[in-house]
């Protein structure tokens, strides 16, 4: 879907659920700004604050383009920053911190992921902004939260995926593969904090107070590994030698491989039909779904890749589900980019590049409602673009007045 598409043009006149909810995002790198891009596709006002200089650290990241200005702009920026505005801003100088603090007032929500205390020592915490603003909803979103041991430590999405025992838990016998999944961390923290935002918007239209919204990164990968505490009361260990009647496995198809997961009688009863052993509906072996794993290795993946071998990834994958097992190919970037359903769904979005550079590809909104229209959207925003916009609009500062907090390196 190219920038400014609407998909569900019907659902135009319905406007966005957020329309009018104003957020103040003091952000950096992917979790916040996920969260926050979530917020502007469903119609907030998002004005994002970033140093003057080097912005958004996120822009640092690898790999990147070159903004107009030449300047590096990554691919954590890119993929997490659609449908905002950039306002320049020193928070480490004190009018910059008077600036940040006039705005709060015209925002709703003022959103922050530094590592938690960091704004307090600037003055810019939640008593602050709240002294400010009462109504507001202020937003913490740290590794940590603001009450933990581990308060004081940085955190990046391995670091609190790591502490959730998930990857020991996947691989007890040795080094841990760290990000399996890309930035679970991020996105799960990021999903939890535009609940709470909603929550506290909701809670707000009731007693019309605000409050402070803490998330903890942790938090959200204790919730979404919820197997490794859950599994593990229920007698389960990683590195046992009981079984845990699924299979969840890749199996060899003539063009790759093929994902399926069994994990009731029924549906192996169906795979053994489909792959043709029937043999197996009366072998002691497979009385229940516990002979599956110990069993997997000697006798089951050389019978199902036998069937699956002469077969593609997708020919595979469409009789497993016709036979009512859940199943799918394992795709390349380019397979997925190409995918139908990805493309039925306006799940990526185009963002032209300034270079003429083939567009960069930005996975697009997951959330379909029938009466919210899907875009049009918009660039993500070069470093301190809108700057004097929304300091002259909101704040009312003069053409000299810009000036000189820009000359002053306050403003960028």
């Amino acid at each position: 879907m190219e920038l400014g598409d609407i998909a569900n043009e019907g659902a135009v006149g319905y406007g966005k659920p957020l329309d009018g909810v104003r957020v103040l995002a003091a952000e950096q790198m992917q979790a916040m700004p996920y969260a926050t891009q979530l917020l502007a596709r469903l119609g907030a006002d998002v004005v994002k604050v970033e140093h003057p200089v080097t912005g958004d650290s996120g822009r640092g990241s690898s790999p990147f383009i070159l903004d107009p200005d030449g300047r590096k702009v990554g691919a954590t920026y890119l993929r997490n920053n659609f449908n905002k505005r950039s306002v320049g801003l020193d928070l480490k100088a004190p009018e910059g911190r008077a600036l940040f603090l006039d705005l709060v007032p015209h925002f709703d929500v003022v959103a922050e992921n530094f590592k938690a205390g960091t704004l307090e020592r600037l003055g810019l915490g939640y008593d602050v902004i709240a002294e400010r603003h009462p109504a507001v909803i202020h937003v913490s979103l740290s590794g940590f939260g603001t009450d933990s041991p581990y308060r004081d430590w940085p955190a990046y999405a391995a670091i609190v995926e790591a502490m959730s025992g998930i990857y020991a838990w996947k691989t007890p016998d040795g080094p841990p593969t760290t990000i399996p999944v890309g930035a679970l961390g991020d996105i799960s923290s990021a999903l939890f904090v535009v609940i709470g935002i909603l929550a506290a918007l909701r809670q707000r239209e009731r007693t019309g107070e605000g409050q402070h919204v803490d998330v903890a990164m942790l938090d959200a990968m204790v919730a979404m590994t919820d197997i490794v505490s859950n599994l593990w009361s229920l007698g389960a260990r990683p590195d046992s030698d009981t079984p845990l009647g699924v299979i969840c496995e890749g199996f060899r198809c003539s063009d790759g491989y093929v994902v399926m997961q069994v994990v009731r009688e029924h549906q192996f009863t169906k795979l053994a039909d489909l792959v043709g052993k029937p043999e197996w509906h009366d072998d002691p072996r497979f009385a229940d779904r516990y002979g599956w794993e110990p069993n997997l290795d000697e006798v089951i993946r050389p019978a199902v890749e036998a069937w699956s071998s002469t077969r593609t990834r997708a020919e595979a994958a469409a009789q497993l589900a016709a036979a009512g097992i859940a199943a799918g190919p394992s795709q390349t970037a380019p397979e997925l980019i190409a995918d139908p359903h990805v493309a039925g769904h306006h799940m990526l979005v185009e963002m032209p590049r300034a270079d003429g550079e083939p567009p960069v590809l930005v996975p697009g909104n997951p959330m379909k409602l029938s009466k919210v229209a899907e875009g049009p959207e918009t660039r993500v925003p070069w470093l301190g673009e809108h700057t004097d916009e929304v300091l002259t609009a909101e704040l009312g500062l003069s053409a000299e007045r810009l000036g000189a907090l820009r000359a002053a390196g306050v403003i960028g």
